[in-house]
């Protein structure tokens, strides 16, 4: 069976003092420890209301996202405009809609994305884009 090192040459594993700690099958950010800063892909699952009048945005009427994986750097993307969120727990978070980023009515794009975190090249994967739900706005 070959050895895995995660992305590491077996010198760095050797000089980090860590070749013990890679024999285990598969690499992943669990099983990798110089993964500790890498941030998880936020993953969602659903929008609170899921439909609102163009009046509530006009309004600034508040969205709720629900799903898992957030942390306190993730983002919503209304459409492709990115909006500073309050992350509320690493399940839900909230963005304060405006006409700024919603200008009529119709169906808007809504993910999360959270930005890498500090992992440089070790085998970590880091941050990314949750899939899209749509907001029906009337």
């Amino acid at each position: 069976m070959p050895f895995r090192t995660c992305g590491l040459s077996l010198a760095g594993l050797f000089f980090a003092g860590l070749l013990a700690l890679f024999v285990l099958p598969g690499c992943n950010n669990t099983l990798n420890p110089l993964c500790g800063s890498a941030r998880p892909v936020p993953q969602i699952g659903s929008l609170s209301p899921s439909t609102m009048t163009f009046s509530q945005v006009q309004a600034g009427s508040t969205l709720t996202v629900n799903g898992s994986h957030f942390v306190s750097a993730s983002e919503v993307l209304i459409n492709t405009t990115p909006l500073s969120a309050t992350v509320i727990s690493d399940q839900k978070l909230t963005v304060k809609l405006s006409t700024d980023v919603i200008s009529a009515a119709g169906a808007v794009n809504v993910k999360v994305r959270t930005p890498s975190g500090n992992s440089g090249d070790l085998g970590c994967t880091s941050g990314g884009d949750s899939s899209v739900l749509v907001l029906t706005v009337n």
